[in-house]
């Protein structure tokens, strides 16, 4: 009896240079099974008869597949579609500009009357948020909940920069800036780790991908900080993917972890491609933010953060 397929979700990191090698990452719901499967692992890579246009093209038609995530800037920043005269940052009254700097400037503010109002308990506040304790969760709270760290406050007054972020980016920065930082010492940028060519390129690509294929977007470090908010994995787990000498080991047990807890089958040879590359291990979390997405379990962005329609998937588990 021929196994019956009901889901099926895509993940494929983009991010970094034009000379990156990258994975395809299948995963499937076999219903007669009531398990996920990771069904295919695949390296995109550039041949003498196949180029990695024709490569990912080809592969997506063969898998018949309709949804995809990837972690690339699907949108503009409001610069490259605007047409009004421009007056400048400091004057700018596009509305999407104007909604993102109104809901950046109402945090500064709420936090200055804070500071007006009783400055002496503020600073006790202060002193306590910034104390260094390593047995905290990096996630006790959101990075917009008061009192504001004082890199989150530098990041709010620097201002949107509307040929460069997105309203996506302020919201990224409003629910994950501090943990982030305190992670992965980076902050969200959706164009820092992107080359031009490979942006361009991509949009080429996007014209020569079946009209009915659905692509979204997503983050690996914040499918990493979701699982540790679920308990999935540890701190400790996301830490050793920093150390070059643990890495390979760390993304074997994250992906066992993800195995076990989320009823995910990994072949031995797919594990052995997530732990000797860390492109494939990006691809493996961003098919598993679609999983979320295709059980709509996923975090719900505010008005603001989507008028781009920057289709962003935040997971949840």
């Amino acid at each position: 009896m021929k196994e019956s397929k009901a889901k099926s979700i895509a993940g494929l990191s983009l991010g970094g240079g034009k000379k990156e090698n990258f994975f395809f990452c299948l995963l499937e719901f076999f219903e007669d099974k009531n398990r996920w499967f990771l069904t295919s692992l695949n390296p995109v890579k550039e041949e003498s008869h196949l180029t990695q246009d024709e490569a990912i093209m080809n592969w997506v038609n063969n898998t018949d597949l309709k949804q995809l995530l990837v972690d690339f800037p699907l949108s503009k920043p409001p610069c490259e579609t605007c047409d009004l005269v421009c007056p400048g940052i400091e004057k700018c009254h596009h509305p999407v500009v104007s909604d993102v700097k109104q809901v950046m400037n109402s945090l500064l503010e709420e936090d200055k009357k804070r500071v007006e109002n009783n400055p002496k308990k503020y600073e006790q506040e202060r002193v306590e948020d910034e104390m260094v304790d390593y047995s905290r969760c990096v996630l006790e709270k959101e990075t917009s909940d008061h009192i504001l760290s004082k890199s989150f406050k530098r990041k709010l007054k620097k201002g949107f920069v509307p040929y460069w972020n997105r309203p996506l980016d302020v919201w990224v920065w409003i629910n994950y800036y501090d943990q982030m930082l305190s992670t992965f010492q980076s902050s969200y940028d959706s164009f820092g780790n992107v080359s031009v060519m490979l942006l361009h390129k991509f949009h080429y690509l996007l014209r020569h991908l079946p009209r009915e294929l659905q692509i979204f977007e997503s983050s690996v470090q914040i499918t990493l900080l979701e699982l540790y908010r679920s308990k999935i994995i540890s701190k400790k787990n996301i830490l050793e993917l920093t150390d070059h000498n643990v890495a390979t080991l760390a993304r074997v047990r994250i992906a066992k972890k993800i195995e076990e807890k989320l009823n995910i089958f990994i072949y031995e040879k797919d594990l052995a491609l997530i732990s000797k590359n860390p492109k494939a291990f990006d691809s493996f979390l961003l098919a598993l933010a679609g999983r979320s997405l295709i059980l709509q379990e996923t975090k719900k962005i505010p008005e603001f953060g989507v008028k781009d329609k920057s289709m962003f998937v935040v997971p949840l588990f």
